[in-house]
């Protein structure tokens, strides 16, 4: 096994998370299998309870792990299916150790952060890194490791100690470091003496970075390279320009341009691993897929503006999976994203203190937009404007997306306004409510707040009748899909025949029949909503169905898109890799691996 950690300096939320994806894709395209892992040096056991509008999103994977959000970059780029033990805490090492320690599996030792905690982290890396993690189950070849957070900070202390021992662990030509460090344009002049404290802190933490990713916001001088390259001990090649550019998806294309796989190939002794012929083929064709659609070339201008209507729009992050699953659409529908962000609080009645300014600004936005589109969220705070958001789109025949929390609000505004129900609302947001016609699921934990959920990938049928259902269509003709909950609440079964009548058709379900997971208004242009997030499973060669059925509609495509999804052209595509990487998903019956 040959690990490639990728290590950051000077700043937090310089990249890291960017570069680690991208070096994996460079490397699957020359035929490597490829497997990643994030190491987060926080507390939580998983990111399951955490703030969206500080950490930013939860990422879900496959086997019901809440994990940090560049996971799901190393799922986009990499197109591969990882666990919940790909993403490391503090918290998850430290309960693996005292639980061990409890059940006296140290025989008497004092346990210590070294070796103890050290040495939990190698083994966790060691056995995850060997999980397989796409349809070749084989065992991968290369493992990207991502530290979290910034070298020098005394949380990540125990990380820096176990990576300069798997380092010796793992054995000459199969080890590479690459630090991400920041360099800063003060008064025009690019600054290199915080790459230079950087790699100096570093090293005296016991880590020899190979390469120095140096962000910046435009190209480096190549005085200040050599100047990088002179008090940081390395030669220039060795110094990889990371300026901005106009999409992250051309990140990769600039690092081979620099010829980063190059540099990998001696430090990693590449030439000694046997490639087949078929994974080189086919990384050869994926990359220039990538490169036909990411590249500044063949950007497209037409316009499509999509107005996302949420809570926590302060921290974009907070919908970082929803913000690439619309440029994924967008790329394949051949439009250029504009995204409009609304507060839906803003979207409320002026009451109060309300900002009139903000009021009109907002309803400007929504009016004039090409489509609206409701995340999912958790709480009662903007709910009205949600429903105001949804009542607009279902009057003015405006194409809508709701997404969990958005599909939940579609049914409450259809209730009271196609349905006589005035009171209709959701358990979550009112426990004593009359018409809850959203429920708190009956399994669900109400007093735990952690990994309680309905969580991970669940199966959804499309009942019979609903072959009109433009969405099903995007699916190519599959009768069963599978796609990524996050949930605790649903819609009340006692509500579904009165909901029917008043036009909202139930198309897909649980395989009990019991849980309403696809919303759909027949007589509309685009009216969606889905009870899981289909976000999670949205690739950059392969958009999600709901969202890209969302784009279309509101480009005015819908019906080009969904030819091209009933011929097989890439868009519908296949079941079999969601299937096979349920099978992969490393952890067995009896539970996780640790």
């Amino acid at each position: 096994m040959k690990y490639v950690l990728v290590s950051g300096g000077v700043i937090s939320g310089v990249g890291k998370g960017i570069i680690a994806s991208s070096t994996g894709l460079l490397l699957k395209t020359i035929g490597l299998k490829v497997s990643s892992i994030k190491v987060d040096p926080y507390l939580n056991v998983d990111a399951g309870t955490m703030n969206p509008k500080e950490h930013g999103e939860v990422f879900v994977l496959s086997d019901g792990g809440e994990v940090d959000l560049d996971l799901g970059n190393y799922e986009r780029y990499l197109n591969i299916t990882l666990t919940r033990e790909n993403n490391i805490t503090t918290g998850k090492i430290y309960e693996h150790v005292i639980q061990r320690e409890r059940r006296g599996d140290y025989l008497g030792k004092t346990v210590q952060v070294v070796p103890h905690i050290t040495d939990a982290i190698q083994d966790w890396i060691e056995k995850v890194a060997r999980i397989p993690v796409d349809d070749t189950n084989e065992e991968p070849d290369v493992c990207i490791i991502e530290l979290g957070g910034t070298v020098g900070d005394i949380e990540s202390m125990p990380f820096v100690e176990a990576m300069t021992s798997l380092r010796r662990r793992a054995g000459k030509n199969n080890f590479l470091q690459i630090h991400v460090s920041y360099v800063p344009v003060i008064n025009g002049e690019q600054k290199t003496k915080p790459t230079q404290q950087a790699i100096k802190a570093v090293r005296s933490a016991g880590l020899i970075p190979d390469l120095i990713a140096c962000r910046c916001e435009r190209a480096l001088e190549p005085s200040a390279v050599d100047k990088i390259a002179h008090f940081c001990q390395v030669d220039v090649e060795q110094v990889v320009v990371v300026r901005d550019m106009p999409s992250i998806y051309q990140v990769p294309i600039l690092l081979e341009q620099q010829g980063l796989i190059e540099l990998l190939r001696p430090i990693l002794n590449l030439s000694s691993l046997t490639l087949p012929p078929n994974l080189v083929a086919k990384g050869r064709h994926t990359w220039a897929q990538w490169k036909t659609l990411t590249s500044t070339e063949n950007r497209f201008f037409d316009t499509v503006t999509i107005v996302l209507v949420g809570k926590y729009i302060e921290l974009h992050d907070s919908y970082l999976s929803v913000i690439k699953s619309l440029e994924h659409s967008a790329m394949r529908c051949r439009r250029k994203l504009d995204l409009q962000w609304v507060d839906s609080e803003h979207l409320e009645s002026r009451t109060g203190n309300s900002d009139p300014a903000k009021f009109h600004k907002a309803w400007h936005s929504l009016c004039t937009a090409s489509g609206i589109l409701v995340p999912g969220g958790f709480g009662q705070r903007g709910t009205e404007g949600m429903i105001a958001a949804a009542k607009w789109a279902r009057e003015n025949k405006t194409p809508y997306l709701g997404i969990c929390l958005g599909m939940q609000i579609a049914v409450i505004e259809a209730a009271r306004n196609c349905c006589g129900l005035d009171s209709a609302t959701s358990e979550e947001f009112d426990a004593d409510a009359k018409d809850k016609v959203i429920m708190f699921m009956p399994e669900v934990d109400k007093k735990t707040m952690g990994a309680t959920m309905r969580l991970g990938l669940r199966p959804t049928l499309f009942q019979p009748g609903s072959e009109w259902s433009r969405l099903r269509a995007l699916y190519a003709g599959n009768t069963e899909i599978l796609e990524r909950h996050r949930h605790r609440y649903e819609v009340n079964p006692a509500y579904i025949e009165t909901l029917e009548r008043g036009g909202l058709s139930f198309v897909g379900k649980d395989t009990q029949g019991e849980r309403m997971e696809v919303v759909e208004i027949r007589e509309h242009p685009w009216f969606v909503g889905v009870q899981f997030h289909p976000e999670y499973l949205s690739r950059v060669l392969d958009p999600s169905k709901p969202y890209l059925g969302f784009v279309a509609a509101s480009a005015g495509v819908l019906g080009e898109v969904t030819r091209e999804a009933g011929n097989g052209n890439g868009i519908g595509g296949s079941m079999e890799g969601l299937v096979n990487g349920v099978k992969g998903l490393g952890v067995s019956e009896e539970g996780p691996l640790f």
